[in-house]
């Protein structure tokens, strides 16, 4: 299922998009915005708090080594079409702009520091309770999609990895739910809050929660508002 995901986000914006020239009759909105997605430190049995087994180390499981919890700075990009005065469906890419430090594995000589980072993508239907032609629109959004965590390895010389190196990624299913408005101050130009609210199961493998809450901001035009 993430990886049909995957194939098709790129194919679903692009539509989203090419329906502008037809924006008259079916509203499309495009936004881009930053901010953050926010996990606690996994903890794995029989490790302290905010510690996992070493997963560099395979047979025996490795040690017990510190872990990061998710934060930083997200991007998000999206678009809007709508089908109907009130309903549509929607698009969106969120994504860490940098990767995070993660862990440092004491099984490469020197040892190795893991970095991480997060994507989320999802599909949605998108329920305006208001006309699209207000300067304040409510916006639910409700839909399925994937997270994909890049892994990346920094280290120095002597070892498997050279610097700044992908070696692995992990995907996982996803549940999207999120409310935000689009407030229009200038024409069809709008900013976009939102919070969003993320069900990945079996997330905690890597972080301490499988929700993950999300604030962002975005700023966005809208084609054939009504």
């Amino acid at each position: 299922m993430s990886k049909f995901m995957i194939r098709m986000l790129p194919v679903a914006t692009v539509l989203l998009l090419a329906c502008a020239s037809q924006a008259h009759a079916q509203g499309v909105s495009a936004y881009f915005g930053l901010g953050s997605a926010f996990d606690s430190a996994a903890t794995n049995a029989g490790c302290p708090t905010g510690q996992i087994a070493d997963p560099t180390v395979l047979n025996p499981p490795g040690p017990c080594v510190p872990v990061s919890a998710m934060g930083g700075v997200f991007g998000v990009f999206g678009a809007d079409f709508m089908i109907k005065p009130h309903l549509g469906f929607n698009g969106e890419y969120t994504f860490r702009f940098a990767q995070s430090n993660y862990f440092v594995t004491d099984s490469t000589s020197p040892p190795t520091q893991v970095n991480i980072r997060p994507n989320f993508y999802d599909f949605n239907a998108v329920y305006q309770p208001t006309a699209g032609d207000k300067q304040v629109v409510p916006v639910l959004e409700g839909g399925i999609g994937g997270a994909k965590l890049s892994y990346y390895a920094n280290s120095g010389q002597g070892t498997i990895f050279s610097s700044n190196q992908f070696f692995a990624s992990s995907s996982h299913f996803l549940v999207h739910g999120a409310v935000g408005a689009k407030i229009y101050f200038h024409g069809d130009v709008f900013l976009k809050p939102q919070f969003d609210i993320r069900y990945i199961p079996h997330l905690k493998d890597q972080y301490g929660r499988d929700f993950v809450p999300e604030f962002t901001i975005a700023i966005g035009y809208s084609f054939g508002r009504e």
